[in-house]
């Protein structure tokens, strides 16, 4: 565990919403030497603690606006049965997470489609083929209320 503190959380929360900002931007709204905050985002990089940077796209825009929750169960626990899942399931393109869970549903998948013909097609053929599949629940999402992709500091 690497240590931060406040001027590294005043970075990281920055970072996380801008994360194209020049070092001079972030260094005038941290509060710090230009130098000094280059080292320090160096620094966090190397750590691990800032895992990369990303370009969020707008699903949207991309024809891609149905969130679908699936809930899976598996046919049982052993370690090859979770491994075997877990390998295709993350060949799926429009799997955008898989959980593993403790309760009813050994695993949550947020899928992305395009609509619920779409996602019928993804269900068809690529959800029902992963191996290890006792049941499956699915939830469409009516509404994003709130999403983020940046974790308290």
């Amino acid at each position: 565990m690497i240590e931060i503190d406040d001027t590294d959380r005043r970075i990281l929360t920055v970072l996380q919403r801008s994360g194209r900002i020049s070092n001079a931007e972030l260094s005038e709204k941290v509060n710090l030497s230009a130098s000094a905050c280059h080292r320090r985002v160096h620094r966090l990089e190397g750590s691990g603690l800032i895992a990369r940077y990303v370009a969020l796209l707008d699903r949207r825009k991309l024809s891609r606006p149905t969130t679908v929750f699936v809930e899976i169960t598996l046919s049982g626990q052993a370690n090859d049965v979770l491994d075997a899942f877990e390998r295709e399931v993350a060949r799926i393109p429009e799997v955008l997470e898989c959980h593993l869970m403790a309760g009813t549903a050994d695993y949550l998948l947020k899928v992305s489609a395009m609509d619920s013909e779409d996602f019928a097609r993804i269900h068809r053929r690529s959800l029902t083929r992963l191996p290890g599949v006792a049941q499956m629940h699915s939830s469409f999402a009516l509404r994003t209320v709130m999403e983020t992709t940046a974790l308290p500091v």
